[in-house]
């Protein structure tokens, strides 16, 4: 059984007002086996889209390589736009050593709402999917049931919004679309993806994923 270990601290800038959330990059980045192209980062994988959407978003002109510099890039602009990384799982076993969510057993929890509790300006947690199971939403619905607290529905339309109270702060979730290829089944499937792909197609699921995180980075 492999201990599939988070590499990396979260990391949220002061006055950091949204939280990019997720569970775990592949078990590679664990166990310091980097291919060429990856990020020593948050978020590096080469196949992940997360640093490419946000990249097309602001052009960034961001350099893919596993370098000091890339790393520098990527904290740079989450200070910038006061955003931060504080992915929820902190470690987890698997059988099959590759990243499924699914895959994940004796899954252990970051205790993300003291982390909200440390950084009062955070409104807004930007998880990087939706409530399958083992998903970042999924997760952090059992993280707020430990605390006897639950999401309240706010848009059902995808992405999905929520938004919970703590000690009369108000904090809203954003469910996107998962910034990774397993999910491109599901953009697919999607009635605007569908929608904007007839009257234009040349139009991607990359391209959809730039169009619905625009909208809250």
């Amino acid at each position: 059984m492999f201990l599939h270990q988070h590499p990396y601290q979260p990391f949220i800038p002061k006055n950091a007002t949204k939280l990019i959330v997720g569970t775990l990059p592949p078990p590679r980045f664990s166990t310091n086996s980097l291919v060429t192209g990856d990020i020593d980062f948050c978020y590096g994988s080469k196949n992940g889209q997360l640093w490419k959407i946000i990249d097309r978003i602001f052009s960034l002109q961001l350099v893919y390589e596993t370098s000091a510099e890339a790393i520098a890039q990527r904290k740079e602009f989450l200070k910038k736009h006061a955003i931060g990384i504080c992915d929820i799982v902190e470690s987890c076993h698997r059988e099959k050593i590759d990243a499924s969510d699914l895959g994940m057993q004796n899954v252990k929890l970051r205790n993300l709402l003291g982390y909200l509790e440390k950084h009062p300006t955070v409104t807004t947690l930007l998880f990087t999917g939706g409530n399958s199971k083992n998903g970042p939403e999924y997760f952090f619905r059992k993280h707020l049931k430990e605390h006897d607290l639950k999401l309240k529905i706010i848009s059902n339309e995808v992405p999905r919004i929520h938004e919970f109270t703590i000690h009369n702060r108000t904090i809203q979730t954003v469910s996107l679309t998962a910034p990774s290829g397993a999910a491109n089944r599901a953009v697919g499937s999607m009635d605007l993806y569908k929608k904007i792909k007839g009257e234009n197609p040349d139009f991607t699921t990359f391209d959809f994923r730039v169009l619905q995180y625009r909208n809250y980075f």
